[in-house]
């Protein structure tokens, strides 16, 4: 959707207190970021100038990676700004979108999603109760804090679908109803959705 068109579709309180939310995270795990490249230039420092590698430090890179992508999916879907592959799309109305995002969620995302983060749990917690390390014998221990940043990435991801769907049926069906935030709460920043 164009940026024009991507504020079209209507809030809800419950899309609006959910994309706030997912917002912040967003926002928030973006600091992740400068973690990953303190990690890898200290890393490349430590191999090329000390002529030490360091595997913890590029396991630990590889991991805040993959947590920082995961906890961005969701602001992503929040903001509209993941890739589309859809040259169709543009030219359709506002409520064909929504029909279709709408029919797209249900039947094909949030099912994937929620099939997704039903796996990942059970991988997350044996590797918890196992008390999972790294192969590498200087690797880093208590994989199970990095593996369950994966179902909860995706659960983020399901909620931001969630009130996106909502954002749709609100569109369509005017339910749940339309909700527009009070100026001083809507002015205040980016970080509102």
């Amino acid at each position: 959707m164009p940026a024009a068109q991507a504020d079209a579709l209507p809030h809800n309180k419950l899309s609006w207190w959910l994309d706030k939310a997912l917002v912040a995270i967003g926002e928030a795990s973006a600091w992740i970021w400068l973690l990953v490249l303190a990690v890898v230039l200290t890393n490349v420092f430590s191999r090329f100038v000390l002529s030490r590698g360091s595997i913890a430090l590029e396991e630990l890179s590889w991991h805040l990676f993959g947590a920082a992508l995961m906890l961005a999916l969701a602001y992503a879907v929040v903001r509209d700004d993941h890739v589309r592959v859809d040259v169709l799309r543009e030219k359709f109305t506002l409520r064909s979108q929504a029909i279709i995002e709408l029919l797209a969620i249900l039947i094909l995302a949030l099912p994937i999603v929620v099939l997704m983060v039903d796996a990942l749990v059970p991988f997350a917690y044996q590797a918890f109760i196992y008390d999972e390390r790294s192969q590498a014998p200087s690797g880093l221990p208590h994989r199970f804090i990095f593996k369950s940043v994966l179902p909860i990435g995706l659960t983020l991801v399901a909620l931001a679908l969630l009130s996106r769907a909502t954002r749709c049926s609100t569109l369509l069906f005017n339910f749940p109803r339309a909700f527009v935030a009070p100026t001083h709460v809507r002015d205040r920043g980016h970080s509102q959705p």
